[in-house]
């Protein structure tokens, strides 16, 4: 399954809390990329192998410059060889001065870690005689008090890229540093499974699948002839006024209930055709008096 994220809406009228540092760390290999690029797609300022010498000094300055991002994310590990004896520090230090901390610890299973490496030229960043495993088993021992005081820890030995970056979004939203409810519109194929921690969830499997067209079957929704063949349809547009009218009507009373963050799934057979073209008319909708929304095409990549 691929995970395509489209847009993600900040705008001038969000009001900035207390900014918040994600700190990302965990074993090599345990898939710190990918969640760093999770939360660059949730409005995060992201830098990989971060030294942890200049963290405080980076963000002395940065923050005056980037007032309207959701937060900081780090990916911070023992590439830095002063990062285990001086983290405990920098934590302290970034909390006196207002900062919000969090640590986000990966992991996986030594096995899961060698096949990832076997999968790739990279070299372990504690591999000095060609010993991999003896490598991996010495990290694990060096981050074991780092571990504990994490404040997620995420075991990616079985995790899809696609499910990684989904459980590092629903991170995101909570630490975000945006004053205002977050909303996720998500396209998805039933045929993959529904996506998890979805508030509202629509089926629009009702609609003339494009699929069975010939010239639209190899097409996605974000194509201008899916796109129009999909709105054309009588029952599309009678749908959208009534659901757009319900999402209008919650979307107030979540916020007034104090929820952070909103997803709203729309689901087809494959996640590529209907869903994404539905997907996108209610991102549009909401974007106009949203100023955090993000949308997500998990499926349209499939075949």
């Amino acid at each position: 399954m691929t995970l395509r994220i489209k847009t993600f809406r900040l705008t001038k009228k969000t009001v900035i809390k207390k900014q918040t540092v994600i700190i990302i760390t965990g074993y090599s290999g345990s898939g710190k990329s990918t969640a760093l690029a999770a939360f660059e797609d949730a409005g995060f300022y992201c830098v990989d192998n971060m030294p942890l010498k200049v963290v405080s000094r980076f963000l002395k300055h940065a923050v005056k410059d980037n007032g309207l991002i959701a937060g900081w994310a780090f990916v911070m590990d023992l590439r830095d060889r002063h990062f285990i004896s001086h983290i405990d520090t920098l934590h302290l230090e970034l909390v006196q001065k207002g900062f919000n901390i969090r640590i986000v610890f990966l992991e996986a299973d030594e096995q899961a870690l060698l096949k990832r490496y076997s999968q790739t030229r990279r070299q372990h960043p504690l591999d000095s005689d060609g010993n991999l495993l003896a490598a991996i088993q010495a990290e694990k021992q060096k981050m074991k008090g780092l571990r504990k005081k994490a404040g997620h820890i995420i075991d990616t030995t079985h995790f899809t890229v696609h499910e990684l970056k989904f459980a590092i979004l629903n991170i995101a939203q909570r630490h975000t540093a945006i004053n205002a409810m977050a909303i996720n519109v998500v396209s998805f194929g039933f045929k993959y499974g529904a996506p998890s921690g979805v508030d509202m969830m629509i089926d629009v499997r009702f609609l003339e699948n494009p699929y069975f067209v010939p010239e639209l079957k190899a097409k996605s929704g974000e194509c201008a002839e899916v796109t129009k063949f999909v709105l054309n349809m009588p029952q599309t547009g009678i749908f959208l006024n009534k659901y757009l009218n319900l999402i209008d009507y919650l979307i107030p009373l979540y916020e007034k209930e104090g929820k952070t963050y909103l997803t709203i799934a729309v689901g087809c057979t494959g996640g590529r055709h209907r869903s994404v073209v539905i997907a996108k008319q209610i991102y549009d909708h909401i974007g106009l008096n949203q100023s955090v929304v993000r949308l997500i095409h998990r499926d349209i990549a499939n075949e």
